[in-house]
């Protein structure tokens, strides 16, 4: 809920691409870089095997992720094998340069119309179950268009926007998937309510300490097109959490 997180660290990078694939690549030249191995069924008999497969997969995660899924996986080892064995490069570094970036545009572009594209499909979805949640028993909707429900009404102070509060908290996407919970982690989350997503630091201040309720938060007063980074809230969704406020802390 806070603005600023980010749940995984998956920037594209030509760094870091290399660092995940130096041992799938060279098992790739081990057994013979050929179009037959790739997509065979992996061969976990060694730790080798193993480090290589687990490297391998977590950065197909990432691609899948950067919506990278044309990659010369053969060109890829050629490029590993020839800078660290210092053989004679196939491309100069100032076109090499000139290719990524022009790459890296291009994945921009891709990235936000698809972006674009499922935010409007979100966006939609949000729209139509927020009509119809309105209308359940118990549930309160705001000017601002945030909806909740109170589960349980407590008797202590209520916070203002420039408050830090603890909280205790479970979030789910509108499918039922939890994205993140405190519950979960067995502890206490901790911050200023002017720090956290709009939904969060209005629906916060209708509470007083010891109540519990659940919040139907619109994409606008949440992370809108812009999701944390590797999250699986997506672009335009609607969020759900039940709260629980523990303590105003200062």
């Amino acid at each position: 809920m806070i603005k600023t997180m980010s749940f995984t660290t998956s920037t594209f990078s030509t760094s870091s691409i290399s660092s995940l694939l130096v041992f799938a690549i060279l098992m790739l030249f081990a057994g013979g870089c050929n179009d037959g191995a790739i997509g065979q069924k992996a061969n976990l008999s060694t730790k080798a095997d193993s480090v290589s497969y687990s490297l391998g997969y977590n950065y197909g995660r990432i691609l899948a992720q950067e919506g990278i899924d044309d990659l010369d996986l053969a060109n890829y080892a050629a490029g590993v094998f020839d800078a660290m064995y210092d053989s004679v490069e196939a491309i100069s570094a100032t076109d090499r340069d000139s290719i990524l970036m022009a790459f890296q545009q291009e994945l921009q572009v891709k990235q936000e119309m698809a972006r674009a594209a499922e935010s409007e499909k979100n966006l939609k979805e949000g729209e139509d179950f927020l009509a119809e949640n309105r209308n359940n028993e118990g549930v309160v909707e705001t000017e601002s268009g945030l909806q909740y429900r109170v589960i349980e009404e407590g008797t202590g102070d209520k916070p203002s926007a420039t408050n830090t509060v603890e909280v205790h908290y479970r979030g789910t996407l509108l499918n039922g998937e939890e994205f993140d919970s405190s519950y979960r982690r067995n502890q206490t989350a901790t911050f200023p309510l002017n720090r956290v997503i709009e939904g969060w630091t209005e629906g916060l201040q209708l509470m007083s300490v010891g109540s519990k309720y659940e919040f139907f938060i619109p994409a606008y007063l949440a992370y809108g097109d812009t999701p944390p980074q590797g999250s699986p809230i997506k672009a335009g969704s609607v969020l759900v959490f039940e709260v629980e406020l523990i303590d105003i802390v200062r």
